[in-house]
């Protein structure tokens, strides 16, 4: 089964990213509403993006929950509704993360993280996404729509801490393929990551991996 999704997150038109089902959305919201998704860890008060020409990651477990951190400028808490995506593992191609921030007397300074080019992509293990907003195509094999997060036949587990009731609503599938990947995320967990060929560079002013549409 394949299916190309589009879209954004945002608090008050809250989805579940990549589920071709409107049942899927419901039922995610209806979990938020009652404080049934237990929060991730605690996360800074910064978004970043993430771009990618392809991301193939295999046993993927999709579920809703809410990353619970600091903000930014004040001592305030702040709570993020996200999807979060693990993979066994997964492969990425020319991929590029980026993360904006101000500076005093400065202006807007820009860290950029580029890697998995030339025929070298990065490789994952045991990787999870806490994502806000995605836009990618999109194309899964062995797709199961609906299944309890608790449910023990996943063989990827959901992330301790980041599910209060084991009969909320996930997805799994075998492969998750997806291209041209534009996506801003408030965590990214993994048990190894390998990054070939890496370039960290810190660039004056505002040049994220890629610009939100208007």
């Amino acid at each position: 089964m394949s299916s190309q999704v589009r879209g954004g997150t945002r608090w008050k038109r809250f989805a579940l990213v990549m589920v071709p089902s409107i049942a899927a959305t419901a039922a995610v919201g209806v979990g938020l509403a009652q404080g049934a998704l237990a929060a991730s860890f605690s996360v800074s008060g910064q978004d970043f993006k993430v771009s990618a020409d392809e991301l193939v990651g295999q046993d993927l477990i999709q579920y809703g929950s809410v990353a619970q951190g600091a903000t930014l400028g004040s001592d305030k808490k702040s709570y993020h509704p996200v999807t979060i995506s693990g993979f066994s593992s997964a492969k990425i191609t020319n991929m590029c993360q980026s993360l904006v921030t101000p500076v005093p007397g400065l202006g807007n300074i820009t860290l950029q993280l580029r890697t998995g080019n030339k025929g070298r992509p990065a490789v994952a293990e045991n990787l999870y996404l806490d994502v806000a907003e995605l836009d990618a195509d999109a194309k899964f094999d062995s797709l199961d729509i609906g299944v309890a997060v608790g449910d023990g036949s996943h063989k990827t587990k959901p992330v301790p801490g980041t599910v209060a009731d084991g009969g909320l609503f996930s997805q799994r599938a075998k492969t998750a393929t997806l291209t041209n990947v534009r996506q801003k995320a408030w965590a990214t967990t993994a048990g190894t990551f390998t990054l070939p060929d890496l370039k960290l560079r810190l660039l004056s002013g505002d040049q994220p991996c890629y610009q939100d549409e208007k």
